[in-house]
């Protein structure tokens, strides 16, 4: 007879869904494997989760071939990931998985004609074995001895890596190694480089700090310090059947694997908007008025309010928008910012304020079109669950976080939410509050004027057009994968595939930066077309939406044929690919010139005639470009 449990009690609830075929299974699958904590739970979940995608209840899924190699027993490592990968938000994966032999990577990397290859990975996941990750000389030696074969082992892993992503094309997830529990050799430990707790760790930091673009780290010293040294290591499992680590450790190098993977296809989210009352501060402005809230350190509910804003700004100074979203009147609600000693938030740092007795659902709305972005960039957090609740019925678009009553959680909550983690920060990540704050001066000078013409030469817009550089790799990657309305293929890439394009001479690629007297936009368009005999098909073309009507695409049409002349091209086909965000580009192509060749929903195609094509005359003067214009 099967013991009463609360998972028992979740699952036989997720059987009755699946039965009734449901459209809330899916939800409710998602949300219990997002808490499940043991192994044994995820693998019940992923049986179910197999059985009702064979009665076709599940969304639809995108394809992806993952091979996992390694040191170990690689089963049921993939069970776990496959799971989390099919139950992943906002794309499910049906993940296709290739198990590499017991401790063989180094030959299946190395020999071109293995299995590995022939299975053509999307991802190759990497587990290198931690048996061999000892130094091999004395505690006594020398720190620079350890160091340097430290050093030595880290490249020679990362020199796999690169062979394995050259030879398949594949990105490359490395699991770090987890560093041991145990106390042998004492004290000593930290004072000698050859103990297997600093050498791990210096082989860690060494792979971390130099792995190219095409590696991406699976952080186990991370995860296994999380849950404990201890926990973290099962002897009879590895004794019995080889595993890599203890079942706890194994979730969570499941999970997290395939956090990496779905991030390689999604960026982070892109703003963080919050309550005020019992949010940012303690207790209710309308009643308590300023001097009666709870800010700072004059109690500990008042400090950790105060903490939570500030880490609200060091998300800001990594690249997220702030906005408000509470039910409140706008001068009472405005008024702890501008005047409350102990606010570390001000006016200044919010992109967008909405305080009024409107619905949030509706108020949500206004911010992601005041900040010309779709709601899936946006993250509510709200201490009140019903508001909460209400967000998630209505927007279920928008991530939202329940903060709870405990103003100390606060940070913790939306650190583990994992909602803003960057692959990188960029210099236009640190500059984007101030770009959204000279948008809305721009619109006031629109709002101003009647002649369109006349506010573009108002402008005094100024242009840098280059051919894509390593130095902009990251940035470019970064817009890749985070545009979605002027997208016109939706197709993204990872930094290591943007370096392979810039490799691959039968491509070019250019971007666009942007100015204009009210401030610096950055690298805001990237275009990359493909030269097939005496035609360039315009493979990307993608802008951030805070340049649209501003002549930006006249410009990089301009320079697409520029380029496809000077490589001997006729024609120019463009082509674009319907998602569900990109609609309004739907007309592009047309309204600039192109002539339909193929239409149908799931493609259209589009051509021009580059001997005749006329440029484009412009607002935008063209401070630099990599090539002479012909």
């Amino acid at each position: 007879m099967s013991r009463e449990t609360p998972e028992n009690h979740a699952l036989d609830r997720l059987k009755e869904l699946a039965l009734r075929n449901d459209p809330y299974f899916f939800d409710a699958l998602r949300e219990q494997t997002r808490h499940a904590r043991h192994c044994a739970e995820i693998l019940r979940l992923s049986a179910l989760r197999r059985k009702a995608a064979q009665k076709g209840h599940l969304p639809e899924q995108q394809a992806i071939r993952i091979a996992l190699i390694g040191g170990y027993t690689l089963y049921p490592l993939n069970e776990l990931m496959g799971h989390f990968l099919a139950a992943g938000f906002p794309i499910s994966w049906n993940a296709e998985f290739l198990l590499g032999d017991f401790d063989n990577y180094t030959a299946e990397i190395l020999d071109e004609s293995s299995r590995l290859y022939a299975f053509q990975p999307q991802v190759i996941v990497l587990l290198p074995s931690h048996r061999r990750c000892q130094p091999s000389g004395r505690l006594s030696d020398g720190r620079d001895v350890h160091e340097t074969e430290a050093r030595n082992m880290a490249a020679q892993i990362l020199d796999l890596c690169r062979t394995a992503h050259s030879r398949s094309g594949a990105e490359i997830i490395l699991a770090n190694f987890p560093l041991p529990g145990r106390h042998d050799p004492g004290p000593y430990r930290t004072r000698t480089a050859g103990s297997a707790w600093s050498f791990r760790k210096l082989v860690n930091l060494e792979l971390g700090l130099n792995a190219p673009a095409c590696v991406h780290i699976c952080d186990v010293e991370f995860l296994s310090a999380r849950r404990g040294t201890l926990e973290a290591w099962d002897a009879r499992a590895w004794f019995e059947s080889k595993q890599p680590y203890a079942s706890g450790l194994l979730l969570d190098v499941a999970r997290e694997a395939a956090h990496v993977i779905s991030r390689l296809h999604q960026g982070p989210k892109k703003v963080a908007v919050v309550d005020l009352d019992n949010t940012l501060w303690g207790g209710v402005i309308g009643d308590d008025g300023m001097e009666g809230i709870e800010i700072g350190g004059a109690s500990p509910r008042g400090e950790a309010f105060q903490a939570f804003q500030e880490y609200l700004r060091s998300l800001a100074g990594r690249g997220v928008l702030l906005a408000v979203c509470s039910k409140n009147d706008y001068e009472k609600a405005a008024e702890p910012f501008e005047k409350h000693p102990d606010m570390v938030l001000r006016m200044k740092d919010f992109a967008a304020f909405q305080a009024n007795w409107q619905p949030k659902p509706d108020n949500l709305r206004r911010i992601a079109s005041a900040l010309n972005l779709g709601l899936d960039s946006l993250v509510f957090m709200d201490d009140d669950p019903a508001e909460i609740e209400i967000v998630r019925q209505f927007l279920p678009e928008v991530e939202s976080i329940p903060l709870g009553a405990d103003p100390a959680e606060y940070v913790a909550l939306c650190q583990d939410a994992r909602c803003f983690e960057p692959a990188r920060v960029t210099a236009e990540d640190a500059a984007r509050a101030g770009q959204y704050r000279q948008a809305a001066e721009r619109q006031e000078l629109l709002e101003s004027v009647t002649d369109m013409d006349a506010y573009l030469e108002s402008l005094g817009m100024e242009a840098a057009i280059r051919e894509f550089r390593p130095v902009d790799v990251p940035r470019i990657a970064q817009l890749i994968t985070k545009s979605n309305q002027f997208n016109l293929t939706v197709r993204r890439r990872t930094e290591a595939q943007v370096e392979a394009v810039m490799a691959d001479t039968a491509y070019f690629g250019f971007t666009v930066r942007l100015a204009d007297r009210f401030g610096d936009y950055g690298l805001i368009a990237v275009a990359i077309g493909q030269v097939k005999e005496e035609e360039a098909e315009i493979d990307t073309w993608l802008m951030s939406c805070r340049v649209l009507k501003r002549q930006v695409e006249d410009e990089v049409l301009n320079h697409i044929v520029c380029l496809a002349r000077m490589r001997g091209c006729r024609r120019i086909r463009g082509v674009y690919v319907p998602s569900a965000r990109n609609g309004m580009a739907r007309s592009h192509y047309p309204d600039s010139g192109f002539a339909p060749e193929l239409v149908s929903d799931a493609r259209m195609e589009f051509t021009l005639d580059a001997a005749s094509y006329t440029p484009k005359v412009t607002r935008i003067r063209i401070a630099e470009r990599s090539y002479d214009a012909k």
